[in-house]
């Protein structure tokens, strides 16, 4: 973690080192474009710079604009056009500052979203190279009342009589909130509002938390793009065209959820190929699988059917899933554009599995045999 006292910010501040300090950190974050494991295309790159921007873009807001601790503000850092680490297009992802020494109330109503998954951090991806966990909350363990209704209390010890705890550790820096939405035109979100209980409110700004949000904010350009640039590199390099198990430390240091089981990896097909991806369904909540870009940011799902899930997915008779990615559309159930993408990520989730799930069957063939595939 940064810590700069208030006499080193405010001299920062004066003297403009602070400014180049962030400048310098956007610079070194530039080398992501230039490693040598890059595809050599100008698509790749220019989805790399954009990337980029949209990494400063969720750095400030999470860091500058929306730091303060004793204001927390709900707010959405990653979406549709801010992405990062295999983003999960059925998810809506709220964030909030916290301070993990106070004490916070979430109150809400639960609505009718399919999951609800409350969990605190620390750390972040330019810091710390991770976001590990400092409690989880799942929806489905929620007290409500006839309404539908529920307050959480956030803390690093249970109070007497709260029905809902969500736990912090003293060094807690952020809360993160994941609603899955199975079918968007069906479910309705929670409707949420988070509030510091005692400490102190708001506060304006000062050059110590100014400086400290945008030096976080420069660091999280740089961690975040090289963490998965590296990430992204292993898969191409050890099992492209394959989803093995993903490793579950790994995932939940970086902010993961402990009972998704995730099977992260990479895929490149020439224009006439596709990738043909079944498995036998194990019991669970839900899964879902979706396809990202070379920067492990999930296609445009506004658009096009880029992803599916334990909702939307047709079965086979015998009650497997078969999955095809194509640049075409090849005639069959649960076809997956790649939106002109050459090569990308992939991730296939399995959420609350009643047994491991197996690793899925992967094959690339022909597009024009798919549709007679047995």
């Amino acid at each position: 973690m940064i810590h700069l006292d208030s006499e080193t910010a405010e001299a920062q501040l004066r003297s403009g080192e602070a400014w180049t300090q962030f400048c310098e950190l956007l610079q070194a974050a530039g080398s992501v474009l230039q490693r040598d494991d890059l595809p050599d295309d100008a698509f790749t790159r220019a989805e790399g710079l954009r990337y980029l921007t949209r990494l400063v873009r969720a750095g400030l807001e999470a860091f500058v604009e929306h730091a303060d601790p004793g204001a927390p503000v709900l707010a959405r850092v990653v979406h549709e056009t801010a992405k990062m680490g295999n983003d999960n297009p059925d998810n809506h992802y709220l964030n909030a500052a916290l301070d993990g020494t106070g004490t916070y109330l979430l109150r809400g109503r639960r609505g009718t979203v399919h999951w609800l998954e409350l969990a605190t951090q620390r750390g972040s991806y330019g810091e710390s190279r991770g976001l590990p966990p400092t409690g989880h909350l799942d929806g489905s363990a929620l007290v409500l009342d006839d309404d539908g209704g529920f307050e959480v209390v956030i803390a690093a010890e249970r109070p007497a009589g709260a029905a809902n705890w969500l736990p912090m550790t003293p060094d807690t820096g952020t809360l993160i909130i994941r609603q899955s939405r199975l079918d968007p035109a069906t479910e309705t979100l929670a409707e949420l509002h988070l509030e510091r209980v005692g400490g102190p409110g708001p506060t304006p700004i000062d050059p110590q938390r100014a400086v400290t949000g945008l030096l976080r904010a420069g660091m999280l350009v740089g961690g975040a793009a090289q963490i998965f640039a590296e990430w992204q590199a292993g898969f191409r390099r050890d099992h492209l065209n394959r989803l093995p198990r993903f490793d579950q430390a790994l995932s939940d240091a970086m902010g993961g959820v402990p009972h998704i089981t995730y099977h992260h990896s990479a895929w490149a097909l020439a224009p006439d190929e596709a990738l043909v991806i079944d498995t036998p369904l194990v019991p669970c909540d839900h899964w879902n699988f979706q396809l990202s870009n070379h920067w492990l940011e999930s296609l445009d799902y506004r658009h096009d059917r880029i992803h599916t899930n334990s909702k939307l997915a047709r079965l086979r008779p015998d009650g497997t899933l078969r999955l095809v990615v194509a640049h075409t559309d090849p005639g069959v159930p649960n076809w997956l554009t790649t939106q002109g993408h050459a090569h990308g990520s992939m991730c296939f989730r399995w959420v609350h599995a009643a047994e491991d799930p197996p690793e899925p069957a992967c094959r690339v063939v022909p597009v024009a045999s798919v549709a007679s595939l047995p």
